[in-house]
């Protein structure tokens, strides 16, 4: 049996092995790229085709990330209609999250469109309901990887549960490509070769089924000719290519893609995700599945470097949750291993499951190489790795960081970022939304150690954080010349200030005489507590379709002054905050400009599920919302339309109550939701004016 480390370390090279083969597929996606242009233009493929600031969303992962949530959400047992369900609740309506391609035309908008109109999954993707074309496209097998990664070494449940989850929008073969891929990485934790992975997860697919004579097509011709792919990518061009499958990217001709890039790859993760994007069609997802199965295969290597060192443990998703969609590739990789764990009815760490629900974050660096997305600003002699050469008792590993000849007064910044700006981008690929998971009044701790080679001593370093707005540096600590004889402890309380935090670290001055030649580690880092965030719209922009910090669905949200608008016809949300706040606070300045709807929001986890207080007509309510409204109080409230008025919503474990001008107008007792994001609400159509924002968290 797996030990709970090596099933953490597989699944966290598993989905490395996704994150390289969708960045290194995307830019040569159809219908533009064809696989005659991309061998004209590129020839082999060895290397990345394009450099990222940083890698924006993308489809292939943001399903993995998400989808999966229908198991922590709805529990172990989770149905079809259950995962439909999280669909809904972590995706923005026609932004972000899928391809919003148009329904009939994209599998996924159409299924959304179903679900939205009162159809219940599995039905929601049915060939009955939609037909056989929109059924069989290819995003039956791109979002299931993470129920592979929770059933490690059991196939057939891999199987079976990436089915039910892929019938949200995908019947026939979408179903079977689901399986086969699912099966595969389940298989990939124990078998002893490829062969063994592929024939594990044909037995789970229907044989007979058109899926499985393409793949056994590519198991044919890979037996006759073992070392020509482009051969092979011939036959299926002509025997199984687009012109025989209808859709924008069927299932069938980048199943037999995949499964080709696996074979003629042989156990190597570089060279198979190389193949599968060389060729063609859709690339970026047939090379993050084919990198999902090798990667979990193989385990993390050192060949995998050249690919491996720009995703550096960071992923971008485009959910709802702006907390959510800054991914820690490690703590999401223990987030899947914990679900793992219990499916099989294992016995959890207890720290792994605090982690599950932090406010905050916990980096151990335990995995091989972790960085877990810490950066460096400024000269280039500062350099960054993982390693294990020194750890706290804690922990199995640290961040190295190089420091080489550096001069007197040069130096620069390591840090990580909570929170990401369209600046930090350079497309916007499923246009990501972010909200800072650091805020002030939490404590920030970690361990560094200082092991100097050459120099004379004078290297200091301060903890420091960064405004985004202004980009103003506030040093949180005194300088301070750090231990060489052992882990020296740092702790700060984050500044008060109305400017989101898109830095948290150290920076480091060197200001002796000789050239400083060393390493500096830094292990156990750590963000907790409860936060304080204060808004003031001046100070915001509009960008990624709304306005910095706030994730949002639907409506039109824009700045008048120093003021949020929304606008909307049917309902629409913007959010703030981390997910995983508790008891808080929030008043917000609100003005009803039209309609009869203007609510605050908070322990929202999603679009379906949160608790809401405001003006509904001629009163003020507390709701309850579960795909439905339930009101938990109300009063009558004369409201003036274009009159400011302070909105404070106090939420106390199941205790929640309601204030408009520091008077308390209706309480209420619900136990459904214990955390959640905060935002802003309007239930039907109308316009509503926001000013200063202030959340106090108190647990």
């Amino acid at each position: 049996m797996l030990s709970e480390i090596q099933i953490l370390e597989k699944i966290y090279a598993g989905f490395i092995g996704k994150a390289i083969g969708v960045r290194l597929g995307a830019p040569v996606e159809p219908t533009i790229w064809s696989y005659e242009r991309i061998q004209k233009t590129y020839g082999e493929v060895t290397q990345y085709l394009r450099d990222f600031k940083n890698f924006a969303a993308d489809d292939d992962t943001n399903g993995p990330v998400y989808f999966i949530r229908a198991l922590r959400d709805y529990g172990l047992n989770a149905t079809a209609a259950d995962v439909g369900k999280t669909w809904l609740n972590y995706a923005a309506e026609e932004h972000g999250m899928y391809w919003w391609g148009g329904f009939g035309v994209s599998t996924e908008h159409t299924a959304y469109r179903n679900l939205r109109a009162g159809i219940s999954a599995p039905q929601s993707g049915s060939i009955a309901q939609n037909g056989t074309t929109v059924a069989e496209q290819i995003g039956g097998q791109i979002f299931i990887d993470s129920w592979g990664w929770v059933n490690p070494g059991n196939p057939q449940k891999a199987a079976d549960m990436s089915a039910m989850a892929a019938s949200v929008a995908h019947d026939g073969d979408g179903l079977n490509g689901a399986r086969f891929c699912a099966a595969a990485i389940a298989a990939a934790f124990e078998a002893s070769s490829i062969d063994e992975i592929i024939a594990t997860a044909m037995a789970t697919i229907d044989a007979g089924s058109t899926y499985a004579r393409v793949c056994q097509a590519v198991i044919d011709f890979h037996k006759a000719n073992p070392d020509d792919w482009r051969a092979c990518r011939d036959m299926l061009t002509a025997e199984w290519g687009y012109d025989r499958y209808p859709g924008v990217c069927h299932i069938i001709p980048n199943a037999g893609v995949t499964i080709m890039s696996i074979l003629y790859g042989k156990g190597d993760l570089p060279r198979t995700v190389e193949i599968a994007t060389m060729a063609g069609w859709d690339t970026d997802c047939n090379a993050g599945n084919a990198g999902a199965i090798v990667g979990t295969f193989e385990g993390l290597q050192p060949g995998w470097d050249k690919y491996r060192k720009p995703i550096n443990d960071f992923l971008v998703a485009s959910g709802i949750v702006g907390s959510i969609n800054i991914v820690d590739i490690p703590s999401f990789a223990r987030e899947l291993t914990v679900l793992a764990l219990q499916l099989a009815g294992r016995d959890v760490p207890a720290l792994w499951l605090e982690d599950m629900t932090r406010r905050g974050v916990r980096f151990d660096f335990d995995l091989p190489g972790a960085t877990h997305g810490f950066r460096t600003e400024g000269f280039n002699q500062i350099t960054l790795k993982g390693g294990t050469e020194r750890h706290t008792e804690d922990s199995r590993g640290s961040l190295e960081i190089q420091l080489d000849r550096l001069e007197r007064g040069q130096g620069g910044r390591v840090f990580w970022k909570p929170f990401y700006r369209r600046a930090d981008f350079d497309d916007e690929r499923y246009r990501p939304m972010f909200s800072p998971v650091l805020d002030a009044g939490q404590v920030v701790s970690f361990k560094v150690w200082l092991d100097p080679w050459n120099g004379d001593g004078n290297l200091r370093i301060a903890p420091y954080v960064r405004r985004t707005m202004s980009g103003a540096i506030e040093e949180t600590g005194a300088w301070h010349v750090p231990s060489a004889e052992g882990w020296q402890e740092i702790s700060f309380v984050v500044p008060e200030g109305d400017e989101a935090i898109d830095e948290v670290g150290i920076s480091i001055e060197y200001f002796g005489r000789l050239k400083f030649l060393g390493r500096l580690f830094l292990a156990d880092f750590q963000i907790g507590g409860a936060g304080k965030t204060v808004i003031e719209p001046a100070r915001e922009v509009q960008e990624l379709g709304a306005i910095t910090r706030f994730t949002w669905n639907r409506g039109h949200w824009t700045k008048s002054g120093d003021r949020i608008q929304g606008h909307t016809a049917t309902d629409a949300d913007l959010w703030t905050g981390h997910y995983y706040a508790r008891d808080l606070s929030v008043t917000a300045d609100v003005q009803r400009l039209s309609g009869i709807s203007q609510l605050v929001t908070a322990r929202v986890q999603g679009t379906g599920r949160f608790y809401a207080a405001g003006f509904e007509g001629d009163e003020v309510v507390i709701l309850r919302e579960d795909f439905g409204s339930t009101v938990l109080a109300r009063a009558p409230f004369k409201i003036e339309t274009g009159k400011s008025y302070s909105f404070e919503f106090t939420l106390k474990g199941d205790r929640l109550s309601f204030a408009v001008d520091g008077k308390v107008l209706i309480e209420a007792k619900d136990a459904s939701y214990a955390y959640g994001m905060t935002g802003i609400r309007l239930a039907s159509a109308g316009r509503i004016g926001v000013g200063r924002i202030e959340i106090v968290e108190t647990a």
